[in-house]
Order: C-alpha cells, then structure tokens, then sequence
C-alpha cells in the first residue's frame, strides 16, 4: 500500500511538472506602453541610426525595465489590432538585440557572440536569452516564426536592426501602432535609396545580401525589380542586371 501511494505521488508530480513546463505564453488584453524605448533611442541613437552603445550600457536599468514590461505583456491576437501586435514585435526584437550588445559590451560584431558546444544552436539568433509571457524565445523566433510569417509584410526587414553596419538604420523612436504605416514606408524609402546600402541605376543594381537572403519576401507578388521601383528614387528597367553588395557585421556603434 504504501508503494502504491508513492508511486501515484511520483505520476502526480510528474503530470503536474508536465502541465507547468507546456503553457502557453500569457498574453495582454492591451499592449504596452513604449514610451521608455522610444526615450532610449532617442538618446543613445545618432541621425544615421549608430548606436552610442560605450555611454547606453551604464542606462542598462532603463533598458530592462521596458523590457520586463514587454515580457509580461504577450500580445493576444484576439484584442490587440495588427498594428499594435506588429509595433510589439518590432520593437522587442530591436530592444533585445540591444539588450544581447550591451550585457557583452565591448565587442567588434554581434557574431562575435555565436554559441560554442550548444546543442542545435549554432547562431546567436538562436540562442534563447528571453522570455516573452512564459515563452523561452530567440531573435530567430521573432524575425521568422513571427514577422515574417504572420504579417506578410517585407518591409519589417528595414525595420529590424542587427546591430550591424550594413543592417537597416535603426529608428531613433519606437514602432507604433498609429504611426507604424509611416515609419515602415520611411525606412523602406530610406534604406533602398542609401548609396552604402544598395547602388542602384537605370541598367544595374547592386542591393544588399537582405535582398538575396530574403528575396522570396519581396518577390511573392511581382519581380525584385518592381519591388525596388516601389521605393527607389532611380527606376531600373526590365532586364536590369541585379548582384549583391558584400555585408559588414561591424557593429553599428556611433560615438
């Protein structure tokens, strides 16, 4: 009898540990407020999108105190408009990355952090250092399993930042939900048309690796040309011969 017993506390225990570890993130009837991220980067963040990461690592509170914020408050698809939930998206992958630079500050290039002897891990995108509800997440599971699988919206590319040169300028304020139609066409225009980024003529272009790696994002409805035409202050014409930039990971540090 007494076995018996100890065996079903065992088996209850064991249920019990199960149904803890397999929840579901918690989710927020009303998103955030991201007033604190947009104060951050309007600080710490220089015209042309560089990062002043020597004087942001000493405001780390600040930084971690709109993050636990983020943290608790899942977005919930059914009351939060797509709008909000893409702002929260955006902007808890810009801020984590921030996060992942300064807890490792100095360093030359966000690669410089990829995981050693980490089991089905091999980049640091896909190291899981946060939590979103009570969801353990990485950078790879917002960028791929979140925006751009549920919002089919390729301009979030220009939107999020890799903490690398050759990325996307990072937005000096936070993606909001009324605003975020403007901000995503402003860096999209922006990015296309940077000569450091993307060298565009009538006849050849030569576009960022976001534009290869990605290129199915961009090509779902119409050729990568047309895309680009959408945005480029210079119209290349049919049959233009496209190539890629080479990409620098030097980490996008102002001063």
């Amino acid at each position: 009898m007494i076995i018996m017993r100890l065996v079903n506390l065992i088996l209850s225990l064991l249920i019990l540990n199960n149904s803890c570890t397999s929840q579901p993130e918690k989710v927020s009837d009303s998103p955030p407020s991201h007033q604190i991220w947009t104060e951050l980067l309007r600080q710490y963040v220089t015209p042309d999108g560089l990062v002043k990461y020597s004087e942001m690592v000493s405001d780390k509170d600040r930084l971690n105190q709109y993050l636990k914020v983020l943290s608790a408050n899942a977005p919930n698809p059914e009351t939060w408009t797509k709008e909000e939930q893409l702002a929260y998206w955006i902007n808890a992958y810009n801020a984590f990355t921030v996060k992942l630079i300064l807890d490792n500050y100095p360093l030359e290039s966000i690669k410089d952090l990829h995981p050693v002897n980490i089991p089905f891990v091999s980049s640091v995108w896909q190291k899981k250092f946060f939590e979103i509800g009570d969801k353990k997440m990485n950078l790879d599971y917002i960028e791929h399993s979140v925006l751009r699988k549920r919002f089919n919206e390729p301009r979030i590319h220009f939107a999020i930042n890799c903490a690398s040169l050759s990325c996307p300028e990072l937005l000096n304020e936070a993606y909001l939900p009324e605003k975020i139609e403007e901000q995503l066409q402003k860096q999209t225009v922006k990015f296309i048309n940077d000569v450091r980024r993307n060298k565009i003529t009538v006849s050849k272009i030569r576009l960022s690796k976001i534009f290869s790696w990605f290129k199915k994002d961009f090509t779902k409805k119409k050729k990568l040309a047309d895309f680009i035409n959408q945005y480029s202050k210079i119209e290349v014409g049919r049959g233009v011969d496209i190539g890629y930039l080479d990409y620098s990971w030097d980490l996008n540090e102002g001063k």
